[in-house]
């Protein structure tokens, strides 16, 4: 985006929102029977990935993923859904939040197994460099919470970097 460019309009959290679910086979799981950590990390960068994509309307690469904490582990059979939305935007990347669930099949309950919070950067299809995102627009207290977390978030990062 040049000067002269006028600055993309807010879009609002909520439409970056991904819902994915999953189920876990045996070839997703570990010699204990349960999904190996290395599959959920991989639903975790597609739903993120949709969730970017979703609010940039740009092709998206992941650029970092912080520390991602195992809660609880999900058996063979397990349902898998994974919750997903943009938290913040910067110039040309997005904080994306995905919190991952096992659903019990019999009744709808949730577990919490898993959380993390990945940068994604906009590219332009054509050039593949890098490309302005519209800002995020928080709505619910939620959103402006996470917005507000995700903020310092990237205060921290940036100041890893020097």
């Amino acid at each position: 985006m040049t000067a002269a460019e006028p600055p993309l309009p807010a879009r609002p959290a909520s439409l970056s929102k991904v819902e994915m679910t999953e189920m876990v086979f045996p070839n997703d799981a570990n010699p204990l029977g349960n999904c190996m950590g290395g599959r959920v990390m991989h639903w975790i960068d597609i739903c993120a990935a949709l969730s970017a994509g979703r609010h940039a309307r740009t092709p998206v690469v992941t650029a970092n993923v912080d520390n991602i904490d195992f809660h609880n582990p999900i058996p063979v059979g397990g349902i898998v859904v994974l919750l997903a939305s943009v938290n913040f935007a910067g110039r040309t990347s997005m904080e994306v939040g995905v919190k991952v669930w096992q659903e019990e099949r019999s009744t709808g309950n949730r577990k919490h197994v898993a959380s993390a919070y990945l940068t994604f950067v906009s590219l332009d299809p054509e050039s593949r460099t890098p490309r302005p995102v519209p800002p995020v627009l928080p709505e619910t207290d939620d959103e402006k919470r996470r917005y507000q977390s995700a903020q310092a978030r990237r205060a921290h990062r940036l100041a890893q970097r020097k």
